[in-house]
C-alpha cells in the first residue's frame, strides 16, 4: 500500500510538472502576441474535465480539455474589459464563438463558454467592462462607450489574435450568439463592426436601450403615482387569464394553448375587470399597454409589453416595486447619480438629456447593415411573444425599419431572419416554447431543424437557408423531465397556424402569413 502511494505520489509529481513546463511555454508562445491596449492577465491548462467557476458554486463538468485565458483591456484610461478565452486543446472545429452578456454585464458568463467548448469552438465571454457594479459608473462616457459597443469588439480582436496564436491558423469562421444585452451586442456588431463576425444569432435584444430602460421607469411610474395602482400576483394571473380567455384559438395557435401565438391579433377590453380590479387598477394598465409617452408632445417614446405577459418574468410585478427596478436603471445613475430620484424623471427633457449623452453609445438601431449583408454576414434574430421585460414588438419594428432600408423583405431574408417564438418568454422559458438551442445548450438535437447554431454554421458554410426550427417546451423547463410540446416556428412574417390533430406535435401546424407591422412605433426622434 505505501509502495502504491510512493508511485502515485510521483505521477502527480510528474503530471504537475508537465502542466507547469506546458503553462510556461505558453506563456512564451502568448508572450509572441501583439494585443493592443490588452494583457494577458492569467493562463491556465485544465485538464480533468471540471471548470469551477470563480466566486460560485457552479461546476461544469464534462468539459473536454482546454486552455482558459485571461484577458484585461483598457482602450481608454477609465475602461477595464475583462475577457475570457476558451481554446479546446482538441477536436478544435475550426471556429470562433463569441458570446453574449446580460442585463448591466460585470460577469463573466461560464455557462456561454463551457457549453460552447462542449460542441468544438474557441469561445469567448466579456463582462463587457462593468464590473464589479455597473451602477457606480456616473459621468464616465469611456465606461459607457464599453458597455455599449467597444468591449464586444475588443474581445473579438483579442481572441482572434489569441486563437491564431495558439492555433498557427485563423478560424476558418467566426460567429456570435448572445440574448437580451447580448442580443443587443449582436445588432451592435452587425451594425458597427460587420467584418468581426459571420453569422451572429441576435435573441430578444435590448438594441433601442435608452428607452427601454425608460418603459421600465414608465410602469413604475404609473404604478406608484399614487396608492392602489398596484397588483397582486393573484391579479396579474386574473389579468392574463382574461386575455387568454378572450383570445386563445384566435391568433393561429390552439384552442388548448395556456399563451398567445401573436400578440398583435389579440385585443381586450381593460374595462370588462371591472368589479375585479379597481377604476385605478383598469386605469394603470391602459397607461402600461399605451406604453411610455412623451407627456408634452404625445410622441410614443417605446413599445408597450405584449399582451398575455402580465406574470412573465422581471414584468410589471418586478418593475413596480421600487427594489425591484432599481437593478434596471442603471444609465439614470450614470447621468443623475447613484440616489436619482426616480419620480423627478421628466419624460420630455430629461429623456433628450438621456438620448443626448447615451443613444450614440448604446443604441443598436441602425437598420443600414449593408456592409453585413455585402461582406456575406448572416444573421438570426429571436424574440418570445410572452417577453414581460423586452417586448418583441421592438425587435419586429427594427426588423421592418430593416426591410425598408434594404427594400423589400425577400431581399432582407436573403441574409437576415427574424423567429417569433408563440410563448417564450425573455431569452427562454416562459408558458409557451422556450427551447430551440438559442442558449448555446445541449438540451435539444444538433440538428438545422432544432438548435439555432446549427442552422445559422449551414446558413453560412453551405448556404442552406433556414426556413423553420422545431422549438421545444420541457416539463417543468426541465429536459430531464421529458418533452410537453413542440411546434415549429418560420420566419416572420410566417406564424406557425394550428390544423388538426394533436396541439403538442408539430405535424399539426402549418405556416400562415399574418399582417405585417401592428405595433406601437415610437417616434422618429426615439429610435436613433
Amino acid at each position: 500500500m505505501k509502495q502504491h502511494k510512493y508511485y502515485l505520489a510521483l505521477i502527480l509529481l510528474f503530471v504537475t510538472n508537465i502542466y507547469a513546463q506546458d503553462v510556461a511555454d505558453l506563456r512564451k508562445q502568448f508572450e509572441q502576441i501583439q494585443l493592443k491596449g490588452a494583457i494577458i492577465t492569467g493562463l491556465e491548462i485544465i485538464s480533468d474535465g471540471t471548470f469551477h467557476q470563480p466566486n460560485s458554486s457552479a461546476v461544469y463538468t464534462n468539459l473536454p480539455p482546454f486552455v482558459r485565458v485571461k484577458i484585461v483591456s483598457k482602450p481608454s484610461p477609465d475602461s477595464n474589459i475583462n475577457t475570457e478565452v476558451w481554446l479546446p486543446i482538441e477536436n478544435w472545429n475550426g471556429r470562433f464563438m463569441g458570446t453574449g452578456n446580460g442585463g448591466g454585464g460585470g460577469n463573466i458568463i461560464y455557462y456561454q463558454l463551457a457549453s460552447c467548448l462542449q460542441r468544438g469552438f474557441a469561445v469567448a465571454n466579456t463582462d463587457l467592462g462593468t464590473s464589479p457594479n455597473v451602477h457606480r459608473f456616473v459621468n464616465m462616457p469611456e465606461i459607457w462607450k464599453d458597455f455599449g459597443y467597444r468591449a464586444t469588439h475588443e474581445m473579438t480582436v483579442v481572441s482572434k489574435a489569441i486563437i491564431e496564436n495558439y492555433y498557427k491558423q485563423a478560424p476558418r469562421h467566426s460567429y456570435f450568439v448572445g440574448c437580451s444585452t447580448g442580443g443587443q451586442q449582436a445588432l451592435m456588431e452587425a451594425q458597427r463592426f460587420p467584418e468581426d463576425y459571420d453569422g451572429i444569432i441576435a435573441g430578444a435584444p435590448a438594441n433601442n436601450r435608452t428607452h427601454l430602460h425608460t418603459s421600465f421607469l414608465w410602469v413604475h411610474k404609473v404604478t406608484n403615482e399614487e396608492e392602489g395602482c398596484q397588483f397582486t400576483d393573484d391579479e396579474l394571473q386574473m389579468v392574463t387569464d382574461a386575455i387568454l380567455n378572450e383570445n386563445v384559438g384566435k391568433d393561429g395557435g390552439s384552442s388548448q394553448d395556456n399563451f398567445l401565438t401573436d400578440p398583435r391579433i389579440a385585443s381586450f377590453d381593460f374595462d370588462s375587470l371591472t368589479g375585479k380590479l379597481t377604476s385605478k387598477q383598469i386605469e394603470t394598465l391602459k397607461k402600461i399597454y399605451t406604453g411610455s409617452v412623451n407627456p408634452t408632445t404625445k410622441e410614443q417614446i417605446y413599445t408597450p409589453y405584449p399582451l398575455g405577459s402580465e406574470k412573465g418574468g422581471l414584468g410589471i410585478d418586478i418593475q413596480q416595486k421600487k427594489e425591484g427596478v432599481y437593478s434596471l436603471l442603471y444609465q439614470f445613475h450614470w447621468l443623475w447619480g447613484e440616489n436619482f430620484d426616480y419620480r423627478q424623471f421628466d419624460f420630455d427633457k430629461d429623456m433628450d438629456k438621456m438620448d443626448d449623452m447615451l443613444s450614440d453609445h448604446l443604441n443598436a438601431n441602425n437598420p443600414d447593415l449593408s456592409a453585413f449583408k455585402k461582406r456575406g454576414g448572416k444573421l438570426l434574430m429571436y424574440t418570445g411573444t410572452n417577453d414581460a421585460i423586452v417586448p418583441f414588438q421592438d425587435a419586429l419594428n427594427y426588423y421592418e425599419r430593416v426591410i425598408q432600408n434594404t427594400g423589400e423583405l425577400e431581399e432582407t431574408q436573403r441574409f437576415f431572419r427574424y423567429f417569433i417564438i408563440p410563448g417564450m418568454a425573455h431569452c427562454g422559458g416562459g408558458p409557451g416554447l422556450n427551447e430551440c438551442g438559442q442558449k448555446a445548450a445541449l438540451n435539444v438535437p444538433l440538428d438545422d431543424d432544432h438548435d439555432m447554431i446549427t442552422a445559422l454554421i449551414s446558413w453560412v458554410e453551405k448556404g442552406k437557408v433556414p426556413e423553420k426550427f422545431i422549438v421545444t417546451s420541457y416539463n417543468e423547463w426541465n429536459p430531464e423531465k421529458g418533452i410537453r410540446m413542440q411546434r415549429p416556428v418560420f420566419p416572420y412574417p410566417e406564424f406557425p397556424e394550428y390544423t388538426e390533430g394533436d396541439p403538442n406535435l408539430p405535424s399539426s401546424y402549418k405556416p400562415g402569413v399574418h399582417e405585417r407591422g401592428k405595433v406601437a412605433v415610437p417616434a422618429e426622434r426615439y429610435l436613433k
